[in-house]
């Protein structure tokens, strides 16, 4: 069908939801709006969906939620009884319609025969990981846009392990969803009924109590909280972190916490920021302002879902710095396996995971341990996935990613700002007691390791045209690959499309990681840079990073690789455009 006979087929439509209807009436004043709306199906790829709420098939609404429902409830079905009765577990966070896709999720697959757990108010996407496990249910659901702007949403989907579905899953319910031709006509029985039948399970407060006791065993120190004066500033960005960092840092006795009042409560809106996103400073203005208030010693601040957290400390001026996901998960780790081989429970066969796009220092931090490192695609589901093939094998001992997303304990198997937030409280109020700052210790360890520091541009390109320009521009990387940068000689490129590894003698190498549009360039000096684009936003992102032996060296380096490698993207956006 065309964009103008799905458009047609919904203005045709009588049952079509009214608000959608009006909105609908409204699109067809500006045809470019109304194709965009339906120029293609909202892709449901192998993290699930995210898109504007809004009426189209190319739009999050109750339609296009029924239908990746139904495709995962077909996918069900084809694993037996026992899968349908062990289920499915539904969360949801604080965005507009987020409640009402979740239980239509519900009631898709329950008028299906398949058991659901639906929680009874918003949870952390950390807590379903959670829930899934606990329930032992068969796969999870969480609606959630993570950090993106208040008119998106989204849909992903998790297995039995409790992580986001993997490759050879998610493409067999990629195929179910795509064998659904109309949205429209997918059936669901009432919410009371299914209720009734014991099909649709609300579930809420014992999957807390026991998320929180398991958020107390990856505490190395359970007790440093009660004697110490550690201030604590919490700003949950209108989103689902409130009660559970809070309850957990009650839980570790500490006594002083701030939160931030404005952004307490759940706000679909997230009218007091620009952007949600605690990788952004400006997300932190309000903590900032309540930081100098109480003379907090470390702010923190976790995007709507919870699974990313920012951290900020206070310097020797009584300003504010906030550090990077990489800073922190360096941090993070370093202070896991000091205190481990201090206690002596640093396990031999330890390893730490992180992506592709991750500073090199955590693995140089790793390795001063005697800690193995792996590195895997961008996504946390392929650290949940290294985590359950090595089960057995290595200890899992710390996973994280640039973006802000860290894992501690495997009891939830996505990235957990809520185990963030409290690890990163104690390990600042460890090292108080020692006259030190997080940002101390961070010195610390680039003294020892080397200055490294990473950086990210990204070109956002909306809509039909700006996919394109997206596969045009990796397509030229590919055809006219760079071979030096402000003098520095690339020495190997890894294009994880194909597969294979170029050095700069012309040997191929195999790489022993799924296929994934991403590209690659290892410097002769240990700079890299990676193009990929978002798995959940119209934008591609360009990745940098560097090492050298001060800040301002590394400072200025970064400067200068940025610089020139975002003009050779320049001129070949404008190649593109003629």
């Amino acid at each position: 069908m065309t964009w103008k006979e799905k458009a047609e087929r919904w203005s045709q439509f009588e049952q079509v939801q009214e608000d959608l209807k009006l909105e609908l009436q409204n699109l067809k004043q500006d045809e470019k709006l109304l194709e965009d709306a339906f120029y293609k199906e909202l892709e449901f790829g192998t993290g699930g969906m995210r898109g504007v709420i809004g009426p189209g098939t190319n739009r999050m609404n109750i339609y296009t939620v029924r239908k990746a429902s139904a495709g995962l409830a077909a996918y069900i079905e084809e694993q037996g009884l026992e899968a349908k009765h062990r289920g499915v577990a539904i969360a949801y966070d604080s965005r507009h319609m987020s409640p009402e896709f979740a239980m239509e999720a519900a009631k898709t697959l329950a008028t299906r025969g398949i058991q659901t757990y639906v929680f009874d108010g918003l949870r952390p996407t950390p807590e379903l990981s959670f829930a899934v496990r606990y329930l032992h249910a068969f796969a999870g659901i969480v609606i959630t846009a993570s950090h993106n702007p208040p008119e998106y949403n989204g849909y992903k989907v998790y297995g039995p392990d409790g992580a986001q579905l993997g490759l050879a899953a998610a493409d067999e319910v990629i195929g179910k969803v795509n064998e659904i031709e109309n949205e429209l006509t997918i059936e669901v029985n009432d919410e009371n009924e299914l209720k009734e039948q014991g099909l649709i399970t609300m579930i809420g407060e014992n999957i807390d109590r026991a998320y929180n006791q398991k958020l107390m065993t990856i505490s190395e120190h359970p007790h440093l909280g009660e004697d110490s004066d550690i201030k604590i500033v919490f700003t949950p960005l209108h989103g689902t972190a409130n009660k559970p960092v809070r309850n957990g840092l009650q839980s570790l006795h500490y006594k002083h916490i701030y939160t931030v009042k404005e952004q307490e409560l759940p706000d679909p809106n997230f009218s007091t920021v620009a952007s949600p996103n605690p990788e952004e400073r400006s997300a932190f203005h309000l903590a900032i302002e309540e930081g100098k208030r109480v003379n907090g010693d470390i702010l923190i601040a976790t995007d709507p879902d919870a699974d990313r957290i920012g951290v900020a400390v206070k310097m020797q001026d009584g300003e504010y710095t906030l550090l990077s996901g990489n800073q922190t998960g360096a941090l993070l780790l370093h202070y896991v396996l000091t205190q481990k081989k201090a206690k002596g429970t640093l396990p031999d066969n330890g390893i730490m995971m992180k992506t592709i796009v991750t500073s090199e220092l955590g693995s140089k931090v790793a390795a001063s341990f005697g800690v193995k490192s792996e590195d895997v695609l961008t996504g946390f589901k392929f650290i949940a996935e290294k985590i359950n093939e090595y089960e057995g094998t290595y200890k899992f001992l710390f996973g994280y990613e640039e973006s802000y997303g860290y894992l501690i304990g495997d009891f939830a198997r996505d990235k957990d700002a809520v185990q963030a937030a409290l690890l990163a409280v104690e390990a600042a109020a460890f090292y108080k007691k020692e006259g030190k700052s997080l940002y101390d210790v961070l010195i610390e360890i680039y003294e020892t390791h080397g200055y490294y520091m990473e950086g990210l541009e990204s070109l956002t390109l909306k809509g039909k045209e700006g996919a394109e320009t997206i596969q045009q521009i990796l397509s030229s990387f590919r055809s006219e690959p760079l071979t030096e940068l402000e003098t520095i000689k690339v020495n190997a490129v890894e294009d994880y499309l194909t597969g294979i590894r170029t050095e700069l003698d012309g040997a191929e190498n195999q790489i022993s990681l799924p296929k994934s549009n991403v590209i690659k360039y290892f410097f002769k000096d240990g700079t890299w840079i990676c193009l990929r684009p978002s798995g959940t936003e119209p934008k591609i992102k360009f990745y940098f990073g560097i090492t050298a032996d001060s800040f301002e060296a590394s400072s200025e380096k970064l400067d200068k690789i940025k610089e020139s490698f975002m003009k050779n993207v320049e001129n070949k956006l404008q190649v593109i455009a003629k």
